[in-house]
């Protein structure tokens, strides 16, 4: 007789399924004898040496941490015999129902499961892409140069004036929420920061206030932020800033020559520099290119192939987004303690679509992989599957053996 004996086994709609498991009382009447010996081993109890405790005694006096041992020792390792004899694949653990563990009887328990769908990919054979033409022109090679020269840029102290256009602020800053009552708008701080007053990336509030200001000076203005702003933490709101002005900065840019391309690295002109400026800007370009062309056959992909995605993997790649996102902001300066004042239930709800989305993505990607016998070689799997699908892109995969 096998060792386990399955009384049903039964789909509960799409991807979910439920077992009834009956493990026959002789091997639960073997396990728990191997828990007793261990218990035995390490028990210590009034009146018995360590290790020559009675096996009647360790029943009476553990009876329900035995219980939960055999469970947690048979109801695992049966389960997985149990799915694998059925050729049932789970993909989340199982919720164990109706548990039921009496002394010299079977221990049964039903077992509520999801399991990977069937995927029948279609129409992925016809998918074509756009090959778009990768140039790069002057005016991008000259502005990248403007880009390098900005950040070697050199910043000379000014006195005996106050802050006109185009001179930065060297300041420190402090603001909070208009609304008092916000408690979860956390503050904002900056030490040592540069303004440039009427840059084009300045808040203008912040050139319209500081403009005229002296070294040492202090000014306090309000700053109401558009519903749609960059930052998702200002959004829509009116923070009030104090800001102290500790001095007056002019930002030079050094000479483009073949002196600041010897600055930058192995060059000998500045006709070298933009040479591999512009080969840098057409393989950025050529990437992205690839990318958008993954994105746009994966989404098409999902599009004409339909198929319900088990609960667990959507819960699971929900996440890795939000584990992900977690961290940006931190390594961004984040503080651990406003952290945890978010609202981890909205924004996994946030998280959902594009969750389900990924994950759709991924098993067609994985099933299209399975039929073509293939795997990827290089350093993303979709990338290689989509080239497949691109006129004029080479494949890069092997064969699966």
């Amino acid at each position: 007789m096998s060792p386990t004996e399955t009384a049903d086994a039964k789909a509960k709609e799409g991807v979910k399924r439920e077992i009834s498991v009956e493990i026959p009382a002789p091997e639960v009447a073997r396990e728990t004898e191997v828990i007793i010996q261990k218990y035995q081993k390490v028990a210590r109890l009034p009146g018995f040496r360590r290790g020559h405790v009675p096996a009647s005694i360790i029943r009476q006096r553990f009876a329900e941490d035995l219980k939960s041992d055999v469970v947690e020792a048979l109801v695992p390792r049966y389960f997985r015999k149990e799915t694998e004899k059925l050729g049932m694949l789970p993909v989340s653990q199982p919720r164990v129902t109706d548990l039921h563990i009496h002394e010299g009887e079977p221990l049964r328990f039903k077992a509520s499961f999801e399991v990977m769908p069937e995927i029948p990919v279609e129409g992925y054979k016809e998918l074509r892409a756009d090959k778009p033409e990768i140039a790069v022109t002057d005016e991008e090679v000259e502005q990248t140069l403007t880009n390098v020269r900005e950040q070697h840029a050199t910043f000379t102290s000014v006195e005996g004036r106050g802050l006109a256009e185009g001179d930065f602020a060297q300041a420190s800053m402090d603001g909070k929420p208009k609304d008092k009552k916000d408690a979860t708008t956390p503050p904002v701080h900056m030490d040592e920061v540069l303004i440039e007053i009427g840059g084009k990336n300045t808040v203008p509030e912040f050139s319209e206030n500081l403009r005229g200001a002296s070294a040492g000076d202090e000014r306090t203005f309000e700053v109401s932020y558009a519903a749609d702003a960059p930052d998702k933490r200002l959004a829509g709101k009116t923070f009030v800033y104090s800001v102290k002005v500790q001095a007056i900065k002019q930002k030079t840019l050094p000479e483009l020559n073949d002196e600041f391309a010897k600055e930058l690295g192995e060059f000998t002109s500045i006709d070298q520099v933009r040479k591999q400026i512009r080969e840098n800007l057409e393989a950025e370009k050529r990437h992205s290119s690839e990318h958008a062309a993954k994105d746009k056959l994966v989404a098409e992909l999902v599009k004409r192939n339909e198929f319900e995605v088990p609960e667990s993997l959507v819960e699971r790649q929900i996440d890795v987004r939000l584990e992900r996102g977690l961290r940006a902001l931190a390594s961004q300066g984040m503080k651990m303690e406003d952290l945890k004042k978010m609202d981890l239930p909205r924004l996994r709800v946030g998280q959902r679509e594009q969750a389900l989305q990924d994950v759709k993505s991924s098993l067609l990607l994985e099933r299209i992989a399975e039929l073509e016998k293939i795997e990827s070689c290089g350093t993303d799997p979709t990338i290689d599957l989509v080239k497949r699908q691109v006129r004029g892109l080479p494949f890069c995969g092997r064969s699966r053996k």
